[in-house]
């Protein structure tokens, strides 16, 4: 009698058997494991695949290296007082149900926050609370359930990826079979009279039978346990028919076999299967290369500060910083990269990395993390390690972050595969009992190639490869989407918001003049080192035209948005901003920009500055005025609402001496009239704009602003092509319409030949994964032409 298979990991129960809740297990550690989901209600993770878990293996004594604090630390990627994030590579992960459980690991341990598998590289972020489990109980835990992290002392976060090469191998088996089993159905195909095939065609008969048990019990059973638990969880998945085709053909022929009816069709069950299998590794291949190019090339356009051993100041891209650096960190600027704070002291919002917002003090010497944002004035920090795009990825990508917004199309593929999959199995009975009665030994194969012929697959892949080629070509065109999603709603705008300084207009060129009394070398001293902590493109520009001076330290230092800045030194306290702000209500030249001055409350004048424009902006806003209402919200005065008015078009609206709020509250407004708004502003103070707006865009130059709540981000040099890439928006979903309409056509056409028994199943296998690889194509071709017209 053959041992039972272990509920838990699939093993047999050989030596050790232990029955529980009528389950079998081949060891108490498996056991265990089924016990700990069992009392924590989550018995679903072995719903999701059978046997999904591995044999935990004895940990007694192995992490107790774990034990020192010099160890934890150099593998944390984030830690503060109470909170701590690492990143571990669990080899064992390789299924859906592992994915599920460990993203469920609060629920076995309620010092675990969140935790979030990186299935490709094999890895897991967890977020835990030191106060209730440290890293050592947590790797334990882990253990316990049978994923055990691989924690190597040299740089273990290099472990080497292990790809699943399981389709790979169950292709081959198939196409191996096929061939062996249309070899040896020559005879039968040319039905050769020969003596000696005569004798032995119950051999080659038999062989196929044996040649066709691997592919169908190992290569098809993937769509036997796809259409299992759908049927078990009252879905009808695509999976279903598929299945459904390849019982019918194997039973056939497996019976035509045993009781010496004929050769079965063995040549079309094997075909069909190896033919879904390599259409499975074509899709495969492609969309990995399209996450490839998404994950690895997209790289943000974001500067850091870095300053020499002349203490000079450069701006280089985050990808060029490099361990020892010094870094100038500006307020509500990103930190870009773990470092050692140089500064007295710090104050740190990592809401950014951990979704909490209370700002974390910090003292010279203490490590600051990358994805912290500085909320207390300029900082300057050493770099311990270099900058990864990828980890900024990650960060941009947090769940805390995402709007959560249902995809048009995914409802929609999601809706045609139900209908579809009801619709074809009703098609294929009455096309069967049809033929039973007219030609019995036709009904077979009309309904195997029906089941096969009509699979939705074609219109299942339309939208996520138009849409993950398109954020391909948006990253090399230097627009940097977040998420495919972010597409769609681009598609739909009908209402542009634009920001004005920083945003419509550019920090490089300023024609800047001052205007009131002369400040002293002090104040001059003063003025310097406060614009040095600030982001605002007024800021940064004033700053480059004022000379050199030494860099001071401020005694306090306060941004107050949409108002302006404040800070003292020595007992003297310098103001910045509006003329409000700084107390100046006699104020009235308002025909440009100003930041007015005032030094120990004592008014002392104002730069008055002559805005550049950015390249393109007239013919950005007329385009978009054709048929889209356009608005301008800007925190500065109306002094050059003339030339505002000369660069949109009549219809555009223009506000003035807006606050961060009442930009928020104006785009509420717009939304309640059904408009779908788009928000482009400069990342500065632009969050909760960002955040309301159905997309919001930050325009980017050389500073590092980078919010988390915007959707996509511009490089600055491309702002004149911000209307075609809505074009080009537009034009994608078009694409997935058509591709939709292809799809449909093809089945319909397909469906005839195979309801009028012109079509035989192993054709129509082949036709299958056709139909699927020319919708991939279609798609491709067609946005790799709508990303020729953005360059």
């Amino acid at each position: 009698m053959d041992p039972a298979s272990c509920y838990h990991c699939g093993e047999p129960c050989n030596r050790t058997h232990i029955v529980l809740d009528d389950k079998d297990f081949c060891c108490n550690g498996c056991k265990t494991v089924f016990e700990i989901f069992h009392q924590n209600d989550l018995s679903y993770y072995y719903e999701l695949q059978e046997s999904p878990g591995s044999t935990p293996d004895n940990t007694d004594g192995k992490f107790d290296f774990l034990d020192t604090p010099e160890f934890v630390e150099s593998l944390l990627s984030f830690h503060n007082e109470k909170m701590e994030i690492v990143d571990l590579f669990i080899p064992n992960i390789h299924c859906s149900s592992c994915i599920w459980i460990l993203e469920n690991l609060n629920k076995l341990h309620d010092g675990v926050s969140s935790s979030q598998v990186d299935f490709p590289r094999k890895t897991i972020s967890i977020t835990y609370n030191t106060d209730k489990i440290v890293l050592k109980e947590l790797v334990m835990l882990l253990s316990k359930i049978g994923y055990e992290p691989n924690i190597s002392l040299n740089d273990y976060k290099n472990a080497p990826i292990k790809k699943d090469r399981s389709l790979w191998y169950k292709t081959g088996i198939a196409g191996f079979a096929f061939g062996n089993i249309m070899f040896l159905s020559f005879p039968e195909y040319f039905e050769v009279g020969e003596f000696w095939l005569e004798q032995f065609k119950g051999v080659f008969r038999w062989l196929m039978l044996v040649f066709s048990l691997p592919v169908v019990f190992y290569s098809g059973r993937d769509y036997f346990i796809s259409a299992f638990k759908g049927i078990r969880a009252k879905l009808l998945s695509i999976d279903v028919p598929i299945a459904l085709g390849i019982t019918v053909l194997f039973l056939r022929s497996a019976t035509e076999v045993v009781l010496d009816l004929g050769p079965g069709f063995f040549d079309s069950l094997t075909g069909l299967i190896f033919f879904l299998l390599l259409g499975k590794v074509f899709q495969q291949k492609t969309y990995s290369f399209l996450s490839f190019e998404r994950d690895y090339k997209s790289y943000f356009p974001i500067a850091a500060t870095r300053i020499d051993a002349d203490r000079n100041e450069e701006s280089v891209q985050v990808y060029k910083i490099n361990k020892g650096d010094r870094l100038l960190i500006r307020n509500e600027e990103l930190i870009p990269a773990d470092g050692i704070l140089i500064s007295t002291s710090a104050k740190v919002d990592y809401s950014f990395v951990t979704g909490e917002a209370k700002p974390v003090r910090i003292v010279s010497g203490d490590k600051v993390f990358s994805g912290g944002k500085q909320i207390s004035g300029p900082i300057e920090i050493e770099v311990l390690k270099t900058v990864s795009q990828s980890y900024l990825t990650q960060l941009w990508s947090r769940a805390a972050f995402q709007k959560d917004r249902t995809s048009e199309f995914r409802t929609l593929t999601d809706s045609i595969g139900k209908r579809f999959t009801i619709t074809i199995l009703i098609i294929a009975v009455v096309a069967a009992s049809f033929w039973m009665v007219y030609d019995s030994s036709k009904a077979l194969n009309v309904f195997t190639a029906v089941l096969i012929i009509a699979c939705p697959c074609a219109i299942a892949l339309a939208a996520p490869f138009t849409l993950g080629n398109m954020l391909r070509i948006y990253g090399r065109c230097k627009f940097y989407l977040k998420d495919t999603q972010s597409i769609e709603r681009l598609s739909r705008i009908n209402t542009v918001i634009f920001d004005k300084t920083g945003t419509i207009t550019t920090t490089k060129i300023n024609d800047i003049s001052y205007n009131g009394l002369q400040l002293t070398p002090d104040e001059e001293s003063l003025l310097k080192n406060t614009l040095r902590g600030s982001n605002h493109p007024l800021s940064r520009s004033l700053y480059e035209l004022l000379k050199e001076h030494e860099i001071t330290t401020l005694d306090d230092y306060r941004e107050h948005p949409g108002k302006g800045l404040e800070a003292s030194k020595d007992e003297r306290n310098i103001r910045i901003g509006s003329a409000d702000f700084v107390g100046n209500t006699a104020h009235s030249d308002t025909s440009n920009t100003a930041v007015h001055i005032s030094s120990d409350n004592n008014y002392k004048g104002y730069y008055s500055f002559q805005n550049a424009y950015r390249e393109g902006v007239s013919d950005v806003a007329r385009a978009l005025g054709k048929t889209m209402d356009i608005a301008v919200l800007s925190g500065d005065n109306d002094g050059e609402r003339r030339q505002l008015e000369k660069l949109f078009p009549k219809l555009t609206h223009f506000y003035f001496n807006q606050k961060p709020e009442d930009k928020l509250r104006f785009i509420q407004q717009l939304q309640e009239q059904n408009k779908n708004v788009l928000m482009v502003g400069d990342g500065l103070n632009d969050a909760g704009a960002f955040a309301q707006s159905d997309v919001g865009i930050a325009v980017s130059e050389d500073i590092n602003v980078f919010s988390p709540a915007s959707d996509g981000i511009l490089d600055g040099l491309k702002f004149k092509q911000l209307y075609a890439f809505i074009l080009a928006s537009k034009s994608a979903m078009k694409i997935i319409k058509v591709s939709f309409v292809l799809s449909l056509l093809y089945n319909v056409v397909g469906l005839y030949f195979a309801v009028s028994a012109q079509l035989e199943p192993v054709i129509a296998a082949i036709l299958m994964p056709l139909s699927s690889i020319s919708i991939v194509i279609f798609t491709t071709v067609a946005t790799n032409f709508l990303g020729r017209n953005l360059k």
